[in-house]
């Protein structure tokens, strides 16, 4: 059910992303282009706001522009497929945002004295930067990994509105939202493990003759 919700909602997004990827790139901007501003928003929208407790602007800022990360990814495929530099350099500015945001968490968390919750923003960065490594060395043995229930998108979708609902006032959402989100982190990492084991059966080990 999860998945079937998930490639729904993708698949909506990608109807609402479409027609301005194309405007995009008949305006000449380049996905590269959109991956430098869409980090750029990330870390304002998580430092300047969500760090100093400003947590509805910030999370409002931030989600926006986590949402080129669906954009620049269309725009490389409208305009012939990703450059190497390009696939190179979102990955990343991914893992740039990612710090900012998980920081600027924590950093606020701890200002706040929720050491519960400084622990639980740790944990995300720590086990979403293990779902981003797991496929990319996946890829570099040359296997694939694009599986599992919290890949970036959603991660951020998730401590976004974790962060506005506690800016609304509602007790206790960030970290709710947190503590969510480690476990479903730590889930992906299970799942793309265990899809990558699988692949690895079938082919032959490395230095193998035939």
């Amino acid at each position: 059910m999860a998945k079937i919700f998930q490639v729904s909602a993708r698949a909506g997004m990608t109807r609402v992303v479409e027609p301005l990827a194309r405007g995009l790139l008949r305006a000449g901007v380049t996905p590269n282009a959109v991956t430098v501003t869409g980090t750029v928003g990330v870390l304002v929208g998580a430092l300047g706001f969500g760090a100093r407790g400003d947590l509805v602007a910030g999370a409002l800022i931030v989600t926006v522009f986590a949402l080129t990360d669906l954009l620049d990814g269309t725009m490389a495929r409208m305009s012939g497929g990703s450059t190497r530099f390009g696939a190179f350099l979102d990955s990343s500015m991914d893992r740039i945002a990612d710090s900012a945001v998980f920081g600027a968490v924590a950093y606020w968390l701890a200002t706040e004295g929720d050491h519960a919750g400084v622990a639980a923003a740790l944990l995300c960065l720590a086990a979403g930067s293990i779902v981003s490594y797991v496929k990319a060395r996946a890829e570099g043995l040359g296997m694939t990994s694009n599986v599992g229930i919290a890949e970036r998108t959603e991660r951020l979708l998730i401590v976004g509105v974790g962060g506005l609902l506690t800016g609304l006032g509602v007790p206790m959402a960030l970290q709710i939202a947190l503590w969510l989100l480690a476990a479903v982190s730590i889930f992906t990492v299970g799942q793309r493990m265990r899809h990558v084991y699988r692949q690895a059966r079938q082919l032959p080990a490395p230095g193998a003759n035939g």
